[in-house]
């Protein structure tokens, strides 16, 4: 039987040894710890990157675990943990070589068979890991270096899966931990990351620690890039320090007590940018995107002619100055369904997102059949950018003809209500507002809310079996150039369909002391950082 073999090997550049002067005969007064004092943006509830989506779990298991492939500045995969990998039987076999010397945290060697337990975990519970599931048969390890993962079909995003950067992370672990159920929590974090976490350190709702892996050994030649190239831990230590109040965060950046808040209050960046020993700068370009969901199980937003009417009501800048002031360098509007400023960004379609006069809006709605019943939007009071999302948003229901009922509660109310599939009238809901990364909505594989199958389809279930054969296609589409053309037509359906409606990209700059260099330009990574 003829087989075609790809190999694409990842080049293996090490420096040349150097010989290092004669050190003077006197004491070297020993050097303090590097330590590096973080405020993330909330507690660190959940430890296990597969059990949560939470972007603050995403961020703790970058410091924790390795991943087999990162991503390029271009969102494009790159062997991380792998020496190369080979494409085999027409594209029904990968065969994954890890990089020699990767050793856990627990000090026992990383091994294929590890790495084989830690996909099909995640494979389990992450959306892009399903799909790679559906098209697998088998995840083996032939020896302790070699992943040879078969396939019932092709699959030519698998490295895109493997190495996703988005949540949740395919992040590699001792197969006596990657073999815990998967809708289990793992609550031993051992990785074999840059750092190593500090279990004996973590004080609930205040603080988590990390130490330098000693034993970690970067991929070698190139540059650091987004999560990819060599993660060099300059650090001996970094220490998360939790502060909900803007206030005292602020107060901590200013005085030194901190040196790096992820998440900065808009109302407090004036502040920041005039303090001395603080920068103020965006790291990071892909932001988040307000979306408004519908419930499309129930009236009237089970009629996709309603969902268009809305269409015309919205104005994106209305949402993102009332999440980040009138500052335009931190928001975007004429936002579609692919984040900005990313491979498969288009303006396609998006002349039906244009406002429109408010009587046309409310004719539109007439003639689509909305009969006046009052329309449920969920407010959580206790988180002030989705707040102010449900805000505006219940504003242009009202202003384009709707009877809205704006249920006002806290976020872990909306949370217990958004599973009600009844009706409103039975404590059920019509609409509520949130943000994804703009990571999240990157390309169709990990866009969950571009997922158009029904009550598999998360919180608002549309069923929209014309999006998922375009999302099919595109998955297997084998040219960049096909990849951005059924995204375009992706976009035109969306804008026929209406599984959301993307309200604008908030971008949130860090606050960090000025004496930290070479913060990469992604979330929170702590590798390539230095102090000094």
């Amino acid at each position: 039987m003829p087989r075609r073999r790809t190999l694409l090997q990842a080049a293996s550049l090490l420096a040349a040894p150097f010989a290092a002067p004669l050190a003077m005969p006197r004491l070297a007064a020993a050097q303090a710890p590097r330590v590096l004092k973080f405020i993330p943006q909330s507690d660190l509830g959940v430890l296990d990157p597969v059990w949560s989506s939470a972007y603050v779990t995403r961020n703790h298991a970058m410091l924790v675990f390795d991943t087999l492939f990162g991503l390029d500045a271009q969102y494009r995969p790159q062997p991380q943990m792998l020496e190369g990998f080979a494409v085999e039987r027409d594209g029904l076999a990968w065969r994954l070589v890890l990089r020699e010397g990767l050793v856990f945290h627990d000090g026992e060697p990383v091994l294929a068979r590890d790495c084989a337990a830690s996909i099909r975990r995640w494979g389990a519970r992450d959306a892009f890991g399903q799909t790679l599931m559906a098209a697998t048969e088998e995840i083996a390890a032939p020896d302790d270096r070699t992943i040879l993962i078969r396939l019932r079909k092709p699959f030519p995003l698998l490295p895109q899966a493997l190495g996703k950067a988005g949540s949740s992370i395919c992040a590699i672990m001792p197969q006596r931990l990657a073999e815990t159920d998967p809708f289990k929590q793992v609550t031993e974090m051992v990785g074999s990351g840059p750092f190593r976490f500090l279990a004996d350190e973590r004080v609930a709702g205040a603080r988590v620690a990390y130490a330098r892996h000693a034993a970690y050994r970067p991929r070698p030649g190139g540059a650091a890039e987004f999560t990819a190239g060599p993660k060099q831990a300059h650090l001996d230590r970094v220490e998360w320090h939790v502060m909900p109040d803007g206030g005292t965060a602020a107060a901590a950046l200013q005085a030194g007590e901190a040196d790096w808040w992820e998440n900065p209050a808009a109302d407090l960046l004036p502040l920041l940018r005039r303090a001395r020993g603080v920068r103020v700068e965006l790291l990071e370009d892909y932001g988040y995107i307000g979306c408004m969901r519908f419930n499309q199980l129930q009236p009237p937003f089970n009629n996709p002619a309603v969902r268009q009417a809305v269409l015309g009501a919205i104005r994106q800048a209305d949402f993102m100055q009332a999440v980040a002031g009138t500052d335009p360098s931190l928001w975007e509007d004429g936002v579609g369904f692919f984040a900005p400023d990313t491979p498969l960004a288009s303006d396609t379609g998006l002349e039906k997102m244009a406002p429109r006069d408010p009587a046309a809006v409310k004719q539109a709605l007439q003639q689509a059949g909305y009969d006046g019943r009052p329309v449920v939007v969920l407010n959580p009071t206790d988180l002030a950018p989705l707040k102010a999302l449900a805000d505006v948003g219940a504003d242009a229901l009202q202003r384009a003809g709707f009877t809205v009922d704006v249920q006002a509660m806290d976020w872990g109310s909306v949370v217990q209500k958004l599973a009600n599939t009844g009706p409103a009238s039975e404590g059920g809901w019509n609409v509520f507002h949130t943000f994804w990364a703009g990571l999240d909505q990157l390309n169709p594989a990990v866009h969950s809310y571009l997922r158009g199958n029904g009550r598999n389809a998360g919180r608002g279930w549309p069923d929209a079996p014309a999006l998922e054969a375009l999302r099919e296609r595109w998955l297997a589409a084998g040219t960049e150039a096909e990849q951005k053309q059924i995204a375009m037509a992706m976009q035109r359906q969306a804008l026929l369909d209406v599984p959301y409606i993307p309200l604008g990209q908030y971008k949130v700059p860090a606050a960090f002391r000025d004496d930290l260099s070479g913060l990469l330009r992604a979330f929170p990574l702590f590798w390539n950082v230095r102090r000094g």
